[in-house]
């Protein structure tokens, strides 16, 4: 998956509006209606969203249904804890945020804490209930919270404060891009695309909609309309924002030069500690794909100084630590990284760890939570079969992954469902059907080790064997560390190569 698509928009304060409209009172109950348990909300602890995620999975394993949906319940108590309702009592949350303006921007919420943006904004539209701004800014926050925290119950929670922002000013361009950074975040790229450009038509200086819009191209495959949507966004919103989608956009064409010095241009012009958190991961991504894993560090060494909860920083420092042979660091990292947020990409990392160490029993319950996490991803409307594919060839069922890949590849053609198509018919024992879709997710110049190790694998299978020594010794030269299992059977597979040669 794209580590990109769903990044935080920084600094679009400048877009909000003035309050307009009536809302229906049933969205925001009020102290008196609920229950003494809502009106105090609790945050669930570590232990409790990992317990029941893991219970829930336990169900999923053991195929039981009524268990399933009973824990699934439990999941999203546990992951949402006391944001199940609209929001406890406004007046405790105003009391909890000392000093926070009544006007709440979103500035707040892409510069601050979320949580706290989130509680103020509760407090806020329940004391004026009329202001549009104030619910398509709730909105665009607990879409930023789902990235976080991996829960995708916030996304139903999002859409409905997205809704009242229109219901209050139809067509009002911050809820329209809201509504576009949502679609995207369910991985329905193509209505984040024309929630965008009716923003765009509204506002043409939408930051946020400007950055969905080359976001939903992205990962529609269109780059060259995403690369001058970059352009555009360039000249009218130059910022963090679109600095660091301009050079994933350059990345993805192989230009690592250049999206490695819009990068660094972007970290000098970083405002606040939210702003180099999110540049320096970028950068420590970027070093850490060409194998630079010491440079990596440092990047992520700063995005942590800024910002020490920064789970993007923390997962990227816990792979280079992997790659560079620090497997314990890598694992204690990534421990603290899935409890906090048990999305795919660090529970197979997680898992692979594991593997790799002997350790068969904990790797499989790290697969098994991403099976639990993808039926709850679903059920909060998120396309996930992308995250399916990928971690289901290597770890779970086949013709699972072989059905979640060609779905997702009817849907939208990248390099990276291309990747995941050809791994997934490889796996499936169709590797020679595979080849043309790992060759055209090596096509635009994109340079990633696990591309050209799954290409190399499949042209192996093939019998292409002096073409799977390039593709496997390249993926190898370009980050030797990419996945510890990986890495190991593609050093295999050339050693097979090089006997039969």
């Amino acid at each position: 998956m794209s580590p990109r698509t769903n990044d935080s928009t920084r600094g679009s304060g400048q877009e909000a509006a003035p309050p307009a409209g009536a809302p229906a009172a049933s969205e925001v109950p009020t102290a008196s209606e609920m229950p003494a348990a809502a009106a105090a909300p609790r945050t669930a602890s570590t232990a409790e969203r990992v317990d029941a995620l893991r219970r829930f999975a336990a169900a999923v394993r053991r195929g039981r249904g009524p268990h399933a949906a009973a824990c699934a319940v439990l999941l999203a108590v546990a992951m949402t804890a006391g944001a199940v309702a609209v929001g406890g009592d406004g007046r405790d949350a105003a009391r909890a945020v000392p000093g926070v303006s009544r006007a709440v921007s979103a500035d707040v919420v892409v510069r601050g804490d979320l949580d706290t943006a989130i509680r103020s904004l509760r407090a806020h539209v329940r004391e004026q209930p009329r202001d549009f701004g104030a619910w398509a800014t709730l909105g665009l926050a607990q879409v930023e919270r789902a990235r976080t925290d991996g829960d995708p119950f916030r996304y139903a929670r999002a859409e409905r404060a997205l809704a009242r922002s229109l219901a209050l000013r139809p067509g009002n361009d911050q809820a329209l891009a809201g509504q576009a950074a949502l679609a995207a975040a369910r991985h329905d790229f193509a209505a984040a695309l024309d929630h965008a450009e009716s923003a765009l038509e509204r506002n043409p200086y939408s930051e946020r909609a400007l950055c969905s819009r080359i976001d939903a191209l992205v990962e529609l495959g269109r780059y060259e309309e995403a690369a001058k949507a970059a352009t555009v966004a360039d000249r009218r919103r130059p910022g963090v924002p679109v600095f660091t989608r301009y050079a994933y956009v350059r990345e993805l064409r192989g230009d690592v030069r250049t999206a490695r010095r819009v990068l660094h241009q972007a970290l000098d012009t970083a405002a606040g500690p939210a702003d180099v958190a999110y540049v320096a991961t970028a950068l420590g991504n970027l070093e850490r794909g060409q194998g630079r894993y010491g440079t990596a560090l440092r990047h992520y060494a700063r995005a942590l100084a800024a910002d020490d909860a920064h789970l993007p920083a923390l997962e990227g420092r816990a792979r280079a630590q992997a790659a560079e042979g620090d497997r314990a660091g890598a694992i204690t990292t990534l421990e603290l990284v899935v409890a906090r947020s048990p999305l795919p990409g660090p529970l197979v990392a997680l898992g692979e760890l594991y593997e790799d160490r002997g350790d068969r029993a904990k790797a499989r319950e790290q697969y098994a939570l991403v099976d639990a996490w993808t039926a709850l991803a679903r059920a909060g409307g998120v396309d996930a079969d992308l995250d399916t594919a990928l971690a289901a060839a290597d770890h779970g069922d086949t013709a699972e992954a072989l059905r979640a890949a060609r779905t997702e590849w009817d849907r939208r053609r990248t390099v990276h469902t291309a990747d995941a198509l050809a791994w997934a018919l490889h796996r499936a024992g169709r590797s020679a059907e595979a080849l043309p879709y790992a060759r055209r997710a090596t096509a635009t110049g994109y340079r990633d080790a696990a591309f050209l190790y799954h290409r190399g694998m499949i042209e192996k299978a093939a019998g292409h064997d002096r073409a799977a020594r390039a593709s496997l010794t390249a993926a190898l030269e370009l980050n030797p560390g990419f996945s510890p299992l990986g890495a190991r059977a593609a050093r295999a597979a050339l050693k097979d190569l090089e006997a039969a040669r």
